[in-house]
């Protein structure tokens, strides 16, 4: 039962009767796993301990970073280098000292996503990236919990509840991931950081919805919104009959590979030297001293003007195509971007056109300023 402390805390849950005593020992005794502590992470942990969700589960492998703070209301500037986890759990149990945290210090996997998974009522998607929604998703399915997902980009942001028992799954909306890099993750392409509050919120207004049985969940609904417009649109979702994981006849059974499944590269950087394509910071700092390296950056203007290396020639990854007119395939060309990725298709892309003297410096900018010089600024 509730205590008396406990009563006084979610007084004005209780009197509402759409929750009322009941209610309230409803969301006290559900489980719900946070994937992910980030920026749709913060205020759907924070939201859900202060509603007084009895145990709330937490997946990450992280430490808080300077670039976190825009968003990741979890966190503070002493927090910075500390791991995530430990941060958040001491926040959340200062909010609410009547409930449990569990963390689960890992990246979330198919060797370990199930066993997470299994012991939590519903799940909360609050990750970035194509391979982890994919395999949270499928995990779902299997598990039969509903995912609570939510997605943010620049200054747009969508959510909805995948319930394959109710109606569709994830898979359903995107049966296939977009070629790698054609999205650009929030580290590349940027996000307004009030926008996770608000899809974060909704992800939390969502769970406790389903905890208590109460109103219409966004099952079979996708809900779109505009920061800049301040407009919200909805779309309806049907379940695929053809759906490998969710329809009559699924062909996915168990956990696959994802990041092979998305195109997705292995996230380690490769030893010092390797790669015929690549070049390190420092083996780029000794060639520019000896001269004849000719630099392109294919970043975009508003993070050249933040910074860039000197006398580089800006064309935008986007333009390359238009523009590779503008780069003579006789010099001998090291293309760079904010940490590798984007310089990586570029090279790709400029292989293809004929270019032979040409490579990526591998970690970007960023790793150029963190070895060679520290006096540009790190975004």
């Amino acid at each position: 039962m509730l205590t008396h402390e406990e009563i006084k805390r979610y007084s004005r849950h209780l009197i509402m009767p759409e929750v009322g005593i009941q209610g309230q020992m409803r969301i006290k005794q559900a489980s719900v796993l946070c994937v992910g502590t980030g920026g749709l992470g913060s205020p759907l942990a924070l939201y859900l301990a202060a509603a007084g969700v009895g145990r709330i589960g937490l997946v990450d492998f992280d430490v808080v970073d300077f670039t976190n703070l825009q968003r990741q209301i979890l966190y503070t500037t002493d927090d910075v280098g500390k791991p995530k986890l430990e941060q958040a759990k001491a926040r959340l149990q200062a909010i609410n000292p009547h409930i449990t945290i569990e963390t689960h210090d890992a990246r979330l996997s198919s060797e370990n996503a199930m066993a997470i998974l299994k012991d939590y009522d519903v799940v909360a998607d609050g990750t970035d990236n194509f391979p982890t929604r994919y395999l949270v998703n499928d995990a779902c399915v299997l598990l039969k919990k509903p995912n609570v997902y939510g997605s943010i980009f620049r200054f747009e942001g969508q959510a909805s509840v995948f319930d394959a028992a109710r109606g569709p799954c994830y898979r359903c909306l995107y049966p296939e991931p977009p070629p790698p890099g054609l999205v650009p993750s929030c580290a590349e392409g940027g996000v307004l950081g009030i926008l996770p509050g608000i899809i974060g919120l909704i992800q939390t207004t969502e769970i406790i919805k389903l905890i208590l049985g109460a109103g219409e969940p966004l099952i079979g609904r996708l809900l779109l919104f505009n920061a800049l417009t301040m407009k919200f649109r909805e779309l309806k979702l049907r379940k695929n009959p053809a759906c490998p994981i969710c329809g009559p006849t699924p062909t996915i059974t168990s956990l696959i590979d994802y990041n092979e499944f998305c195109g997705v590269r292995p996230q380690a950087e490769a030893p010092a030297g390797a790669g015929e394509w690549e070049i390190t910071p420092q083996e780029l700092k000794t060639k520019l001293g000896n001269g004849g390296v000719k630099l392109v950056d294919v970043r975009e203007p508003h993070e050249y003007d933040i910074c860039h290396l000197p006398n580089a020639k800006l064309v935008p990854l986007s333009e390359i195509l238009s523009r590779v007119a503008e780069l003579d395939s006789s010099d001998e060309l090291v293309v760079y971007c904010h940490h590798g990725m984007r310089s990586r298709d570029a090279v790709e892309f400029l292989k293809g056109a004929g270019f032979r003297k040409i490579k990526s410096l591998r970690g970007g900018i960023d790793a150029w300023a963190a070895a060679v010089d520290p006096s540009l600024p790190r975004y």
